[in-house]
């Protein structure tokens, strides 16, 4: 198994069809112990349920916007594991006013928020956990590919996203020194309870399975076997990068 003895984090799940799950549960069956993250008292319920029962999973809250529950969860980790070979940060927000329009009519409220939960969070979740993070672990970040071309609606997501990967590079510099790979994965669009947030999120995933090059369907699934690479043994060398998953959608021109 690729991820034998390992243990990690992958924070935050919302429901069964969320690719923070199948990236949890990609990562048990090649033979992680994985702690699955929820957000907050109500979701922990749901997310309770698809671990129930099952060997290799445990559960914990984490709301990326309060400093204390990062420094909670740091204690939690060397309670519960020692430390942790893999994170996988899959949180993100925006205000639904701001994913539709211009995105020149985004408010400074909620251009904060929006780079706050969705960029931000990832250095501080990685500056709490440091001193819990194993050397030569692997830490990952989702994003799409809003972050470098305009994406109708996806507005003053895709600055948080372009921000998230720009953190991600120097948090790639700041944690190599202990052999610490930070990378990001960049989905396609998936249907998903956050991606729905986007309108036009259907025609959007039906036109990219059409045009992109290997023309079929792709899904969390997809997302998931990327990231058991990243957490594994074989990607050591490789750190700092983007790593779509699209279809190859994203080498597309006219």
């Amino acid at each position: 198994m690729l991820l034998a003895k390992k243990k990690g984090l992958v924070l935050n799940v919302t429901n069964k069809n969320s690719i923070g799950w199948a990236i949890a549960e990609a990562a048990q069956a090649h033979g992680a112990q994985v702690c699955v993250g929820a957000q907050n008292d109500k979701l922990a319920g749901k997310v309770s349920e698809l671990t129930e029962g099952r060997p290799g999973f445990s559960t914990t809250i984490v709301d990326f916007s309060d400093p204390s529950q990062l420094e909670s969860l740091r204690d939690e980790v060397a309670r519960s594991f020692g430390t942790v070979d893999f994170i996988v940060h899959s949180a993100a927000f925006a205000q639904r006013e701001d994913l539709s329009g211009r995105f020149i009519d985004t408010s400074r409220e909620g251009f904060l928020l929006a780079l706050d939960i969705s960029a931000y969070s990832l250095v501080a979740l990685c500056c709490a956990l440091e001193p819990v993070i194993a050397d030569d672990a692997s830490v990952m970040a989702m994003s799409y590919l809003g972050s470098t071309r305009a994406v109708g609606n996806y507005n003053v997501m895709g600055v948080a996203k372009a921000a998230l990967e720009s953190a991600v590079r120097y948090l790639s510099v700041d944690l190599g020194q202990r052999g610490i790979r930070v990378n990001t994965v960049s989905p396609g669009p998936i249907n998903t309870v956050s991606a729905r947030g986007v309108k036009g999120l259907s025609g959007m995933i039906e036109s990219v399975h059409e045009r992109a090059p290997l023309k079929r369907p792709f899904g969390a699934e997809e997302v998931a076997g990327t990231c058991v690479y990243l957490m594994s043994d074989l990607s050591r060398g490789v750190t700092g990068q983007i790593v779509f998953v699209d279809d190859g959608f994203n080498i597309l021109g006219m």
